[in-house]
């Protein structure tokens, strides 16, 4: 029995709200990107200049969301915000992307790292070990692994908001006490004065990795060092993307015209802080090249495994094994709320448009999971970062554009917040991003074509669509 024309319930509060936004921040690349970071830039304090940046530039975007999410507090987040301060065509362009792309593609990459710390604990569930091989086509058992987790995540979440409720709350409580265990263990028993001493003798010095290890470095100047912390922050930006995603479900919260911006502040806030603590440890127990090679880019095991001993660092690959399934569920619980707004304007297949007997999307949660798992067989991770991230950054900077121009457009609209610091953080953020992007197209092309391609597709696409449809006023 479906709901055509049903509403969400009110059912979440601020907790639920912090909760999601941690969780699905915390996911995988925290565990992993370090690796890459390090590679790309080749120092201590180029590293965690890279992370500080991003979790700046996080906590400037959720500020500055939390004016739109008051404006706006309905279903469907960041396209309600884009359709409103643009036009239907800007905002269809996101939901598109967010499903062809964003959501999909962070759905794949974090199952994915599911994977590889499962094969952390059992070596036979490794992508070399494969069980399908035809011709230049074969999937592995950790593409299989990946699969078999959105599949499940995705049944759970058909079965009503409670059950996704409690798996995040219970799964994102878990990765944060992992974390925090490994931070003080690792600052307590695992650190090491010669190694801190040694990873910072020569901290601000940039050098380009040639290859996966540290051996060969070539230094970096001038815009060249710029463009290539530009690359390296897909790692930092990706561990904390999804922050958003609180606001999709804006239709399920209580008061969100107040909790959404908490949400989005408290989150983020936490998880930054969380963020760079944990990449001091790596730095306090490892040495730069020991990081940049770490097998399979398992930063976080292999400080685990100095820290803790081979049984401890089991158990941290268990924990992180967790946070992926937690960062997995929430994204999953969230993304087909877009997919329902777009549905309701005519934009998206019809079916999304319904809720099921237990108030859900159902049908845009297994939309969803079906071009999830297919970009889990198409990319490896960190290929699916850099798909992710150009063109996440593209309609961040535009969202963050909006404001601007809704305070010209629609200055009666009642705004509960107001973004902190503007203009000047929303207009730094824009600035960083359009950097940030530029260094991606120059350096990454073979990962930020097709993403582009993929968005500008949105044109002809929503001109089909709009022929002959009236659409259904949303009551969420």
């Amino acid at each position: 029995m479906e709901q055509e024309n049903g509403s969400f319930r009110r059912s979440l509060g601020l907790l639920d709200g912090v909760l999601l936004v941690s969780g699905v921040m915390i996911g995988s690349g925290i565990f992993l990107v370090s690796a890459q970071i390090s590679r790309t830039v080749g120092s201590a304090g180029l590293m965690m200049l890279v992370w500080v940046i991003g979790g700046f530039m996080t906590i400037a975007a959720a500020v500055s969301y939390g004016e739109l999410s008051g404006m706006y507090p309905k279903a469907g987040g960041q396209y309600v915000y884009l359709r409103e301060a643009f036009n239907p065509l800007i905002g269809f362009l996101f939901g598109w992307s967010f499903f062809a792309v964003i959501e999909t593609g962070t759905i794949a990459a974090v199952a994915v790292a599911f994977a590889k710390y499962a094969a952390f604990v059992y070596p036979s569930l490794g992508e070399e070990h494969k069980i399908l091989s035809l011709g230049g086509f074969s999937i592995s058992v950790a593409q299989a692994i990946a699969i078999g987790l959105v599949l499940l995540l995705s049944y759970i979440n058909t079965r009503g908001i409670q059950s996704g409720k409690w798996i995040q709350a219970i799964f994102t409580t878990a990765k944060i006490l992992s974390l925090v265990i490994l931070i003080l263990f690792g600052f307590l028993i695992g650190a090491r004065a010669g190694i801190w001493h040694s990873n910072w003798m020569h901290a601000w010095t940039g050098f380009q990795s040639q290859g996966m290890g540290m051996g060969t470095r070539v230094p970096l100047h001038g815009l060249e060092l710029v463009a290539f912390i530009g690359v390296a922050m897909v790692g930092s930006l990706f561990s904390s993307d999804a922050w958003n995603s609180v606001t999709f479900i804006a239709g399920e919260i209580r008061r969100p015209e107040r909790n959404i911006g908490l949400s989005l502040l408290f989150g983020t806030l936490i998880v930054t802080v969380i963020y760079i603590l944990c990449n001091l440890v790596y730095l306090a127990v490892l040495p730069m090249h020991a990081i940049a090679t770490a097998p399979a880019d398992r930063v976080a095991a292999s400080a685990s495994l100095f820290i803790f001993g081979k049984g401890g660092a089991l158990l941290i690959a268990l924990m992180i094994m967790v946070s992926t399934f937690g960062c997995v569920n929430g994204l999953v619980l969230s993304g087909a709320r877009v997919y329902y707004t777009m549905a309701r304007d005519g934009l998206f297949f019809k079916k999304s448009s319904r809720l099921n007997a237990r108030g859900v999307p159902a049908y845009g949660i297994w939309i969803q999971c079906a071009w999830a798992a297919i970009l889990c067989i198409s990319g490896k991770y960190n290929d699916l970062l850099t798909y992710v991230i150009f063109v996440v950054l593209i309609f961040y900077a535009l969202t963050i554009a909006g404001i601007f121009r809704l305070r010209k457009s629609r200055p009666d609209v009642p705004r509960p917040y107001k973004a902190f610091g503007y203009p000047w953080i929303p207009g730094i953020y824009i600035v960083l991003a359009t950097v940030i992007c530029v260094s991606l197209f120059i350096y990454k092309p073979a990962n930020t074509w097709p993403g582009l391609i993929i968005v500008l597709l949105g044109i002809p696409l929503y001109y089909f669509l709009r022929k002959g449809h009236h659409p259904v006023e949303n009551p969420a």
